[in-house]
């Protein structure tokens, strides 16, 4: 079955602000539509602005003439436009003028503005006479015509003027309302052509900036992650930095970080408690191990002592895993050629004792790694051990160191199952229920590899017996820089040495 993907955060972040603002930017163009609908605005520019003001200012005198009001609405538009001026005629001819009129709109337009309803008057860009606009209007004096303009000449501006001009003119129906059927469609293409390039420019920079925005933001989480991911088992006293982590994910961290603080102190206590035990075995097995020594030399006795021996060796092997937590710093670089054969020498007297001969094969030159001494020790001490107990108690037990860093223990026993090259570096798992050993040796012997970036694995050949290799990094050391270790076991001619 194909496992299910994962959903990306970031890109569900970036479709649901792209879906948010296309989201907005509907709801905004349907309400300014529907505000023009209710509404229905329109805007004026200053000469209409000018009609407009005056337009509330007409009226009659009791003779029946045409007067213009000093409102408060006209007032405050001549203020704002001091050159201002303005023709209101009726049908009758009657008609107030009012500042400095230009000659052309003196004159009588004839029959087709006298009948327009509304217009804008103007001339060519070189032609100094200015715009004006002509509005029919219903007033307090009946229905007028008025012209009117704020300034006399064209001249007459402060610097700049930006004139916008549009014109919406939307099909009627012969009543004079508005035809939406025929406008609509056209209405349609005008916005779609409008907004398109907004869309597209709005949908594009968040497309191409909101990853990045998002990425930014999650940096400090990502930091946060890869610590996450370096912490193990020599560090599993880390805690998460929550610094630069979003304040929706520093719960998170916080509850991972106690975690992290329970199991270390959790691993801790089992550790303290295993040495303990162990410590307090040493001592009533080794009054036992003198106390058998001094029974007579009887087949018993000699089982009860190999009981005693096993017992012992596993105390030391509880003791052995409070070497895993020796700091990184307590680390020296050594030629791993001395440090094989020292251990070779030492389990000599005991793979002799056990019926076997023992082989040390050195490589041609030095071959420098840099280890915790004591831990490799005991790594090493575990195979060697282990190829005692269980190589069948005849032959000879080969111990070779390659340039690559490589230590390979080989017995000539009955092997290990290749289905069973994993399972026998677990904790506590012996091939055999009744065999020798409390299956805790090769398990230790691999989590000290891990610790020095190394592998142990069981090789798989047409050879008798077990090979287990364990392969350390080499460290490229200059002549005369290494530190430690004590002189090799001399070898023969042939490269072999023989204990």
């Amino acid at each position: 079955m194909k496992k299910p993907r994962t959903r990306s955060l970031q890109w569900v972040l970036v479709r649901r602000l792209i879906l948010l603002q296309a989201a907005t930017l509907l709801i905004f163009i349907v309400l300014s539509a529907a505000a023009l609908w209710i509404a229905d605005p329109r805007l004026l520019v200053d000469n209409e602005a000018a009609v407009a003001a005056i337009k509330n200012a007409v009226d009659r005198d009791g003779n029946g003439k045409l007067i213009v009001h000093e409102t408060d609405e006209l007032r405050s538009f001549r203020e704002g436009f001091p050159n201002v001026w303005y023709i209101i005629r009726d049908g009758s001819g009657q008609s107030v003028r009012f500042g400095t009129i230009p000659d052309v709109y003196a004159r009588n337009f004839g029959d087709l503005l006298g009948a327009a309803d509304h217009a804008t008057i103007g001339f060519s860009e070189d032609d100094p006479r200015p715009e004006a606009y002509l509005e029919r209007v219903s007033t307090k004096a009946g229905t007028v015509q008025i012209i009117a303009a704020t300034r006399s000449l064209r001249d007459k501006t402060e610097g700049l003027e930006v004139t916008i001009s549009a014109t919406v003119d939307v099909a009627k129906n012969p009543d004079g309302s508005r035809n939406w059927e025929k406008a609509l469609p056209a209405l349609t293409a005008i916005i779609i052509i409008l907004l398109l390039p907004i869309v597209l420019v709005m949908g594009t920079t968040t497309l191409v900036t909101t990853p990045a925005v998002v990425r930014r933001s999650f940096a400090g989480l990502v930091d946060t992650v890869q610590q996450a991911a370096r912490i193990d088992i020599g560090t599993r006293a880390m805690q998460l930095p929550v610094k630069n982590v979003p304040q929706e994910i520093e719960p998170l961290v916080h509850a991972f970080n106690q975690t992290l603080a329970r199991l270390a102190q959790g691993y801790d206590r089992h550790n303290r408690f295993l040495t303990d035990a162990a410590h307090e075995l040493r001592t009533p097995i080794a009054i036992l191990r003198t106390r058998a020594e001094l029974l007579k030399q009887e087949p018993q006795s000699a089982r009860l002592l190999h009981d005693i021996e096993r017992l012992s060796h596993l105390a030391q092997q509880l003791l052995d895993h409070q070497l895993l937590d020796r700091p990184a710093d307590q680390r020296q670089i050594i030629d791993l050629c001395d440090l094989v054969s020292r251990v070779a020498a030492d389990f000599a007297p005991l793979a002799i004792e056990a019926g076997y001969d023992l082989a040390f094969e050195p490589p041609a030159g030095k071959v420098h790694v840099e280890v915790n001494v004591l831990q490799i020790e005991r790594a090493l001490a575990n195979l060697v051990r282990n190829a005692i107990d269980h190589g069948g108690g005849s032959g000879t037990i080969t111990i070779a160191v390659d340039e690559t860093g490589g230590v390979e223990v080989h017995d000539e026993g009955p092997g290990i199952p290749a289905d069973e090259c994993e399972n026998v570096f677990e904790p506590f798992y012996r091939l055999q229920p009744q065999s020798r050993g409390a299956g805790l040796g090769l398990n230790l012997a691999r989590q000290i590899a891990l610790l020095h970036d190394g592998t142990i694995r069981i090789l798989a050949g047409s050879w008798q017996g077990a090979r287990i290799r364990m392969a350390l990094p080499v460290h490229p050391v200059t002549a005369g820089s290494g530190k430690g270790g004590r002189p090799m076991a001399a070898a023969d001619p042939a490269g072999l040495s023989v204990f």
